[in-house]
Formats: structure tokens, sequence, C-alpha cells
């Protein structure tokens, strides 16, 4: 009897051992890769804006929630950050002046973003403003933040409305397409007054309305030519170059006057 106890104690162990592996191996995480067919974009002074794509990849995606297109990708350009003052005109004795400004802390000058579906599609607006994304959910941080709630408010909307109107915040919806269950295409529009600087590229992974993943990328645009000397010692030697600038200006005005002057 004890022998044969034994023997069921070792079967069921044996069992056990067995069904461990199988038990404890958890399904593969996906995960979201994005590559750029170059590091660096260089533009002329004649840049009328372009669209840039961006290609990405799927790990371990799940075949039957990719079948049901479960997945989104929301893919950001985001621009270098800056402080940017904006500023309020009011009219005063029939003259429009500034009067009222505000200055922001490490503002994107761009943000172009490029998704699969409409963004409240996508997730619920809370997630978006947990991850900051989208050009609604940017936190511009005031340099004074003593300021009323209602100031600051007011001038964070009519930055982001500034930036729309420029073209440097933009939007794409259906911008991301996929071209099969692990590979997808972004889209994202470069404005022609787009800022020189290393731009963040940014893709993030939603699985049923769900944040599952983050990729990101670095591209460099610079100017290029005549204009990228000029840019150069304008910011290397910006004192000589205002003097230059200001002595352009006083010979031009002379040259003017003596040309069409009338005796």
């Amino acid at each position: 009897m004890a022998g044969l106890r034994a023997f069921a104690a070792a079967a069921l162990l044996s069992m056990l051992f067995a069904l461990s592996p199988a038990t404890a191996q958890a399904p593969p995480t996906e995960s979201i890769q994005i590559g750029l067919s170059t590091d660096a974009i260089s533009i002329t002074a004649g840049f009328s804006g372009a669209d840039l794509t961006i290609f990405g990849s799927l790990e371990n995606p799940d075949p039957l929630i990719a079948r049901q297109g479960r997945y989104d990708v929301v893919v950001v350009l985001e621009g270098p950050p800056r402080p940017v003052v904006v500023r309020r005109k009011d009219r005063v004795l029939g003259v429009w002046i500034n009067l009222d400004s505000e200055t922001f802390e490490n503002v994107p000058v761009s943000y172009s973003v490029a998704t699969t579906r409409p963004l409240q599609d996508i997730a619920e607006p809370a997630k978006y403003k947990q991850l900051s994304l989208g050009a609604q959910n940017l936190y511009m941080k005031p340099a004074d933040e003593t300021d009323s709630p209602a100031t600051i408010q007011e001038f964070t909307t009519a930055l982001r409305e500034r930036k729309a109107a420029t073209g440097l915040y933009s939007e794409n919806v259906g911008g991301v397409q996929f071209l099969s269950q692990n590979l997808f295409r972004a889209t994202v529009r470069l404005a022609p007054n787009v800022p020189v600087g290393t731009h963040k590229a940014r893709a993030f992974l939603f699985k049923s309305g769900m944040f599952v993943k983050e990729s990101s990328a670095q591209l460099e645009i610079r100017k290029s030519g005549f204009e990228q000397s000029v840019f150069r010692v304008a910011h290397d030697y910006s004192f000589l170059y205002g003097v230059f600038a200001i002595s352009l200006a006083m010979l031009t005005g002379w040259l003017g006057r003596i040309i069409f002057r009338k005796d």
C-alpha cells in the first residue's frame, strides 16, 4: 500500500512539472517599432511643405485582434521645444496695441499628428491627457504660474489656435494605414514654415482602446545652401551679423535715395 501511495505521489509530481512550463509561460506582449528612411532633411528658402512618410511594425500582434481591426496607431512628429510669448491686442483710443501677454516655456514649435481613426474613436479623452497626446492635450507651462487659471487658459487656447492657423499644429485622420497585420505606414505633414532643429517622431500603439506601447526616433531638419550659411553666421556671430545687417540696410537706403532722387 505504501508503495502504491509513493507511486501515485510521484506520478502527480511528474504531471505538475509537465504542466508548469505551459501554465507559467505568459503570452507575448505587443510592441511597436518605427523607422525613418533618413535621419536628416535639408530644406531651402523655397520650401513649400511636404509629406513625411514613416514606416513601422507591430511585434507579437494577436492575429484575431488584428483581423478585427482593434489595433490603432497614433504617430506624432514633434518639433523642438522653445519659449513662446502670446500677446493680446486691445483697442485703445481707436488704436490696436499690445496690452497683456503670457509666456509659455518649452512649447513644441510644431506638432503633426497622423492616426488610423479619429482620436475620439480610439481611446477615452482621459487617456490622451495622461499621455499628453494630441495638440489639445499638450501641457503649456506658463512662466508665471501665479496668473489666474482663466487668464492662462485664455492664452493657452489662443496659442493653440495660432499654431493651427499657421499649419504648425495639424492632424491627419487616416494618415496611418496598415499594410498588413504587422506593417503600417504613417504620413505626417511638414508645414512650409517648419522649424529647423531636432524633431522627435513618436508612435503610440492602442489595443481595443487601451494604450500598449510607445516607440520613438529622431529627425534633424536643417537649412541647406546659401540659407544654411546665413543661418549659421547669424547664430554663431550674432553681433557681427547684426552690424552687417544694419550697415546693409543703411547702404541700400542711401543708394536708393541717390538713384531715385529728383533733381
